[in-house]
């Protein structure tokens, strides 16, 4: 509802206003009618001093009976200020949604008449309700007339009115109670789940309309602002709406577990098999949602990516040789492995496992630019816009060159990603197929999920790379102990002016993938490592 200081409005008509008893000051007049200042007669003394008894009793019931009969004009005339009363009046109707007002007034006191409010508010689609209340108003002399007037005073139309102040129907607080749910049915709360804070506020925000919630409606006195200074009725009690979620109760728990011992960072576990986002963590929980919005270099995470379309491209195989050496120049920039190792006679597969970067920067000079940032997107639908219910931030692979394309296969350069999109990388190599990760059903608002143009050719290759990288390469120490079909991928970013680079890590484990990040802290097996291998062993 609209507020008298110009808070926008939806009209409310009047349809007839109550009917008014005039003063009983013992004369023998129509209690139904409204007596006019031509029906008295005005003592010796009008026009000058204090008005007159008789002044007092025609003067109120004139206001009191256009106002009774919903013309707040013109009982706005009949005061000594026309223009805020006729404002205030006016959004009686329209603001508060008073359908009608019944006034009985009492026995005037001097130039005072008290007098009762019998309101009647239609709102909406609500079943109307009454609120009664009492005031009184003054009766003056107008200083340029002389004629009898009413004293114009907010407090007159309630007592708990002041300037500023103004009375208004509408829904009660900005957001309907909205309530998430897990994939159990379960009721989801930031009290259980910290991490899932911000979401839980986001989709109560983004799905009220879908979930069936109303506000509770009232009448209220609020401020200039709008903002609430008392209830005077509740109408209506509120209606608490539900929004299904992919969470799974136990995965949840066992992220933001994991992030506590691993220290700062987020952490996103997928279902390969549907894109369901299983768990959302971050570390803090009321920070920056790395988790779903992060844009960080993924580092070596992202050979996964540039393994697929060097083996779609015929630039390499897990089981045939490939050369890794200690340096390779491209673009003018000269890249080596971490303390500079090479592998003499290795195979893909035993790059890949040591997370050899010269193995994928070798293979720059045989790729066109826009070659990495195609297949990112058409394969694993990497930088597509997703429709996960909540917003995220959903890759960047953009068209680079030189060096920096170089720099780019190693997930380096201009990359970024975020728990979330790696995450989605490891279940789409689990799964075969893209399936884009989503927090809310799309069946509950109708959403169109991304699909990805073409299919993951090289799935079977590329779990077979990521089985030996878990087993036995770089990610086999976080993953030891874990049985079941696993396979996983490291990754250390180096970021300009940090003293540590950003760990990563994903992985997966039967049907859960999962990705983590904990910036500046060192090597993605080390640090990173620990994180996703716990929620792994969450996965059934």
């Amino acid at each position: 509802m609209a507020l008298m200081a110009g808070v926008s409005a939806a009209v409310v008509s009047v349809v007839g206003f109550g009917a008014y008893s005039v003063l009983d000051d013992g004369q023998d007049t129509d209690r139904g009618t409204a007596a006019t200042s031509s029906d008295s007669t005005p003592d010796d003394e009008s026009g000058a001093g204090a008005p007159s008894a008789e002044e007092v009793r025609a003067a109120s019931e004139e206001f009191l009976a256009a106002w009774a009969g919903g013309d707040a004009e013109a009982a706005a005339r009949l005061t000594d200020d026309p223009e805020a009363a006729g404002a205030a009046l006016g959004a009686l109707a329209s603001d508060a949604a008073f359908s009608s007002v019944s006034l009985e007034p009492g026995a005037p006191e001097d130039a005072e008449v008290p007098f009762t409010v019998a309101a009647v508010v239609s709102y909406e689609d609500e079943e109307p309700a009454e609120l009664d209340w009492e005031s009184r108003l003054t009766v003056v002399r107008d200083e340029g007339s002389g004629e009898p007037v009413v004293a114009w005073d907010p407090a007159l139309v309630h007592p708990a009115l002041d300037a500023g102040l103004s009375i208004e129907t509408g829904p009660a607080g900005e957001t309907p109670p909205v309530e998430m749910l897990d994939r159990n049915g379960d009721v989801l709360s930031a009290a259980d789940h910290p991490s899932l804070g911000q979401v839980i506020a986001d989709l109560g925000e983004r799905y009220a309309e879908e979930s069936g919630a109303a506000a509770a409606v009232e009448t209220r006195i609020v401020d200039a602002e709008g903002e609430t200074v008392e209830q005077l009725l509740q109408i209506s009690e509120p209606v608490t709406g539900q929004v299904p979620t992919t969470i799974d109760p136990a995965i949840q728990r066992a992220a933001e577990d994991a992030l506590a011992e691993g220290g700062q960072g987020a952490v996103v576990a997928i279902q390969p098999s549907t894109g369901a986002i299983q768990a959302i963590a971050n570390n803090p929980a009321d920070g920056f949602d790395t988790a779903l919005e992060g844009s960080y270099a993924p580092g070596s995470t992202f050979k996964i990516v540039t393994a697929s379309l060097l083996i779609d491209r015929g630039l390499a195989a897990a089981n045939e040789q490939h050369p890794c050496p200690q340096y390779f120049e491209h673009g003018g920039w000269q890249f080596q492995n971490l303390n500079e190792f090479d592998i003499e006679g290795g195979t893909f597969a035993d790059s890949f496992a040591a997370s050899c970067n010269t193995a994928f920067i070798s293979q720059a000079p045989e790729l066109d630019d826009a070659e990495l940032g195609n297949h990112a997107r058409d394969v694993f639908g990497l930088g597509l816009t997703w429709q996960v219910g909540t917003t995220t931030m959903d890759g960047t692979v953009p068209t680079q060159s030189d060096a920096q394309m170089a720099a780019a296969l190693i997930g380096q350069g201009a990359i970024r990603m975020n728990p979330l999109t790696m995450a989605s990388v490891s279940a789409t190599v689990k799964d075969g197929t893209f399936r884009q990760p989503y927090l809310v059903p799309a069946d509950f608002d109708g959403r169109q999920l991304a699909q990805a143009p073409r299919g993951l050719a090289a799935a079977g290759e590329l779990r077979g790379l990521m089985s030996r990288t878990a087993t036995s390469g770089t990610a086999s120490a976080a993953m030891s102990g874990l049985t079941g079909d696993i396979g996983a991928k490291t990754g250390s970013a180096e970021v300009d002016g940090q003293e540590k680079p950003n760990a990563w890590f994903t992985g997966y484990r039967n049907d859960l993938a999962v990705a983590a990040v904990i910036p500046e802290s060192g090597h993605g097996g080390e640090f990173a490592g620990p994180v996703v291998a716990d929620v792994l062993r969450a996965a059934p």
